[in-house]
């Protein structure tokens, strides 16, 4: 995981997320999903608080342990998921997140959607990087992706193609990560009552999403 969050592709997205954010001193900030600590110690000197919060108690260790070795005080590491967040109504000025909730049914989705609306201070604003595509035939962009992975599978020869066939099985038992397309996240944050939403398709799985609390 530490290794991948150091890839020009991940970093790239991070200093778009932050750029987007458009973070001010007096911010407090909410990390979701934060894994290793990508965004939180971006952001972590541009603002007065971040609440890193993530579902893995290692993860939640790991970042901890960065935390300390780089004199960072304003941050608390907080063990929880995405669909009840431990934290107050309109306590937060801006949430980010990076690839983590794909990993949630779209019913969970929704209703993260939902914590991040309440916790957010009127006019707070939400940016979220993450993939971006359904694992679905109708859709240009979704097939193309999906040829594209498939192709680079097949290129590694039988190991890749052991993989397609794993990620088959996991699709088929519902065991499977739950991406959805930009088409999705717009009207999801649009029904959650989120004003000024913006969600752009990047050059690969991955897409952006910002959006404002009105």
């Amino acid at each position: 995981m530490e290794q991948l969050a150091r890839t020009a592709g991940f970093l790239s997205l991070r200093d778009e997320i932050i750029s987007l954010a458009r973070l001010q001193p007096d911010d407090r900030a909410l990390d979701l999903g934060a894994g290793t600590g990508l965004l939180t110690l971006a952001a972590a000197p541009q603002v007065s608080h971040v609440t890193a919060l993530d579902s893995s108690f290692a993860m939640c260790a790991h970042l901890q342990a960065k935390l300390v070795f780089l004199r960072h005080s304003n941050v608390d590491v907080v063990v929880a998921g995405a669909i009840k967040l431990p934290l107050a109504d309109e306590s937060v000025d801006v949430v980010l997140s990076n690839y983590c909730l794909h990993h949630l049914n779209d019913a969970d989705k929704r209703q993260a959607l939902r914590e991040i609306w309440r916790v957010l201070r009127p006019c707070g604003q939400v940016v979220i990087g993450d993939m971006m595509f359904q694992l679905s035939l109708g859709d240009a962009r979704d097939r193309a992706l999906i040829a594209r992975f498939a192709k680079k599978m097949l290129r590694t020869g039988p190991a890749g193609l052991l993989r397609l066939l794993k990620n088959a099985l996991r699709l088929i038992t519902g065991r499977a990560e739950h991406p959805a397309n930009v088409g999705w996240w717009h009207q999801a944050l649009k029904d959650t009552g989120f004003t000024e939403v913006t969600v752009r398709a990047l050059d690969h799985e991955g897409g952006i999403a910002l959006a404002r609390r009105g």
